[in-house]
């Protein structure tokens, strides 16, 4: 299973609870003050209210921490890992003003990311056997990437490019501008980068991107018969990345057209958050 800590420090970890608590809390929050005593005990359990891919547990748990440092919590489920509906996933024990306070922040969380690896799962068990391989995109939430394509990797996605920083992915905008594929490829050649990734709608652009040396191909929006053309005419020659319009009905028939990666913007972009209660009692 993926490692947070691959994708953020524990210093960014800091910072993106500190700001989501910030948002909520404010200058306080007013109705724990006026109606929990200061020194009230809270014993809760974070517990599945569906089956679910678990991903997001340590941010929870930091959030817990960053509201109550002495709280007592004992994580009862691992990121990536399927749960049943009535799992515990967390027990939390500690002041009640600071874990109420902290509740909704980190279930906030728990129930985005759980939602991410959730559907990432569905996507590669739907494809299993056909030797495709999912990826995410950069369709994420501004601010939230990291911990997204955390998520996508704990239900089993690739993770595309984190940024416009780590790889060179050429598109139609970018080919409207220099007036042809193989202009574009030259440029990032000459920029020094070896390998490329262009964006293909037609088979003549496949075959235009095979010529000038791209190393990847991103087959947009290609019907099933198109993807199977492109397929035979790379022939192996560039890794063949669908996408566009993949939706869990199709992703089946898109894999067995031969293409080695199916990109699925959905998987962050709109992936319904799981069900997840904090419930009273049953502390750690």
């Amino acid at each position: 299973m993926p490692d947070l800590r691959h994708y953020m420090s524990e210093a960014e970890m800091a910072r993106c609870v500190a700001g989501a608590l910030a948002e909520d809390v404010g200058e306080g929050d007013i109705t724990s003050a006026a109606v929990i005593p200061e020194t009230a005990r809270l014993a809760a359990r974070m517990v599945a209210r569906e089956p679910m891919v678990v991903a997001g547990l340590p941010i929870a748990a930091a959030v817990f921490r960053a509201s109550d440092a002495a709280a007592d919590l004992h994580v009862c489920a691992g990121d990536g890992e399927a749960v049943a509906a009535g799992a515990v996933l967390m027990t939390v024990a500690g002041n009640a003003r600071a874990l109420l306070t902290a509740e909704r922040t980190a279930l906030n969380f728990l129930q985005h990311l759980s939602g991410i690896a959730t559907l990432a799962r569905a996507f590669v068990d739907r494809i299993a056997g056909t030797g495709a391989r999912i990826r995410d995109t950069r369709k994420t939430i501004p601010l939230l990437r990291a911990l997204e394509k955390y998520a996508a990797a704990c239900g089993g996605a690739e993770n595309h490019r984190r940024g416009l920083h780590d790889m060179v992915l050429i598109k139609d905008n970018h080919i409207a501008v220099v007036g042809s594929v193989a202009a574009a490829v030259a440029a990032a050649r000459a920029a020094g980068h070896d390998d490329i990734m262009v964006e293909c709608d037609t088979l003549s652009q496949v075959e235009a991107a095979l010529a000038a040396g791209a190393t990847r191909l991103l087959l947009d929006n290609m019907d099933l018969p198109t993807l199977r053309r492109a397929v035979a005419l790379v022939d192996g020659r560039a890794e063949t990345e669908a996408s566009g319009g993949v939706t869990l009905a199709r992703v089946r028939a898109i894999a067995e057209t031969g293409v080695d990666v199916i990109s699925v913007g959905r998987l962050t972009q709109s992936a319904p958050a799981v069900d997840i209660g904090l419930d009273y009692g049953g502390g750690a």
